[in-house]
């Protein structure tokens, strides 16, 4: 492998999904007293989600509660519950450059805005014989930071 052009900063958000989100919403929110920030819908994506909010300034973890439009519907943002994670990086364009030159396989989209405004990518959770990298089981969601948590969680 060549000289990896990114670094992964930290955890951006976690996101669990469920078939009710008004009973998300009571556990996280109402029971767990998790601040909710925004709202995002999306029929492309099939999904209706809250956005909660952990911490603050670039330290601060989102947490998607998502429930589907469309339980029939792919993607099926509630199957797994914990549907997948999120991770800070530095530079996104380098980091899928980077990815796809070693084999990674991502989800059908590229890069693209995300819920909370950020520029986003999804790792699949399987390789397949063209591109065999993966999450390993796991979807997992690279998010461009912005400058503040770029300057923040980069180490000295």
């Amino acid at each position: 492998m060549t000289s990896r052009p990114f670094n992964i900063l930290g955890l951006q958000q976690i996101a669990i999904g469920g078939l009710d989100l008004g009973a998300l919403r009571n556990l996280w929110v109402d029971t767990l007293g998790v601040e909710k920030i925004g709202d995002f819908t999306s029929e492309s994506e099939n999904v209706a989600e809250d956005i909660l909010r952990l911490g603050e300034g670039p330290h601060a973890v989102e947490i998607d509660l998502m429930q589907p439009l469309d339980p029939d519907a792919r993607p099926k943002v509630h199957d797994p519950k914990l549907n997948h994670i999120g991770l800070w990086v530095d530079d996104l364009p380098a980091a899928v450059e980077w990815l796809t030159e070693q084999g990674m396989r991502f989800t059908p989209g590229g890069i693209r805005p995300g819920a909370a405004g950020h520029d986003i990518i999804f790792m699949h959770p399987k390789g397949n014989e063209e591109s065999p990298l993966s999450g390993v089981g796991v979807l997992i969601e690279l998010v461009q930071a912005p400058a503040d948590v770029i300057e923040a969680l980069t180490p000295a």
